[in-house]
C-alpha cells in the first residue's frame, strides 16, 4: 500500500469513528470506548505508517517526546481547572516541524494514549487533536510560523474549527460536559440562558478554543525561536517547504 493510500484510509478511519460516536452517541464506555479506541488508534497508526517514509530519525524521535508534553501540560491546565487545554503545544510543535500527517497521527495518538493511560474522557476528541495537527502543518506550508502575529492567527484560525470539530462530542456523547471543569461551567451558562445544549457547547467551544490556540500556536513560535537553526533543519519537512525562510533571527 503506497504512503498516500495509507493516509488517505488513516484519515478516513478517524473520520468515521467521530462520525459513529457523534450520531449513535454511544457514551465512553462499553461499545463507545471500543470503538474509540480501535478507530482513532488504528487511523492514527495508518497515519503514521503512510507518513514514515517522508518522516527523518529526528521527526521519529520527535513525535513521543510531544506525546509526554501534550499529556504532562494538558493535565496541569486540568488540574487548574482553567477554561483553557494547552494539551496541543507538542502537537503544533511536530505539525511545524513534521508536516501535516505527522501532526495529525501525534494528536490521534496523544488522545489515545491519555485515553488509556489517565483520563479516558479525552479519547473521543482525538479527531479534534488529529485536525490541529494537520492545520499546523499547512500553516507552516504557507510560512505562518515566520512571523508571530501570522502564528497566532494561524492558531485563532485553528481554534475556530476546533470549537466545530469538538462540539458535537461534548454535547452528544457527553452530555455537554467537557475535560476541564471550567469549561463544563461555561456550557451551564450558556443553558442556563435558554440555548440548546449543542449551541451551548459550540458557544463554549467558540470562547475557549480560540483563544487556548492562539496561545498555543504562539507558545510553540516562541519554543521555536529557542531552538537552534540546525536542529529545526533536520527535519525534511521544514526545509523543503521553507517553513522558517526570511525569518532573519531564527537563522542568526
Amino acid at each position: 500500500m503506497r504512503p498516500s493510500v495509507k493516509i488517505a484510509a488513516g484519515t478516513l478511519v478517524v473520520l468515521a469513528t467521530y462520525v459513529y460516536l457523534v450520531l449513535e452517541r454511544p457514551g465512553v464506555s462499553g461499545i463507545g470506548a471500543l470503538v474509540a479506541l480501535a478507530g482513532y488508534l488504528l487511523g492514527s497508526v495508518l497515519i503514521i505508517l503512510g507518513a514514515t517514509d517522508r518522516l527523518s530519525t529526528s521527526a521519529v524521535a520527535l513525535v513521543p517526546v510531544a506525546i509526554a508534553i501534550n499529556i504532562v501540560v494538558g493535565q496541569l491546565a486540568l488540574a487548574t481547572g482553567i477554561p483553557l487545554y494547552l494539551d496541543s503545544i507538542g502537537i503544533v510543535l511536530v505539525g511545524v516541524l513534521a508536516g501535516p500527517a505527522a501532526g495529525a497521527a501525534t494528536g490521534a495518538l496523544t488522545c489515545v494514549i491519555w485515553g488509556l493511560t489517565i483520563n479516558p474522557t479525552i479519547m473521543p476528541f482525538a479527531v479534534t487533536a488529529a485536525e490541529i495537527g494537520t492545520l499546523a502543518g499547512l500553516a507552516a506550508m504557507v510560512g505562518a510560523f515566520r512571523r508571530p502575529w501570522w502564528a497566532a492567527l494561524s492558531g485563532l484560525l485553528t481554534g475556530i474549527v476546533s470549537a466545530l470539530v469538538s462540539s458535537p462530542i461534548s454535547a452528544f456523547v457527553y452530555g455537554g460536559a467537557t475535560t476541564s471543569a471550567g469549561t463544563t461551567a461555561v456550557v451551564g451558562v450558556f443553558q442556563a440562558y435558554g440555548n440548546t445544549l449543542l449551541a451551548s457547547t459550540t458557544l463554549q467551544g467558540l470562547i475557549s478554543d480560540p483563544l487556548d490556540k492562539t496561545v498555543t500556536f504562539s507558545l510553540t513560535f516562541l519554543i521555536l525561536l529557542a531552538l537552534p537553526a540546525r536542529f529545526r533543519q533536520r527535519f525534511a519537512f521544514a526545509r523543503s517547504h521553507r517553513v522558517f525562510a526570511r525569518r532573519v533571527a531564527l537563522e542568526a
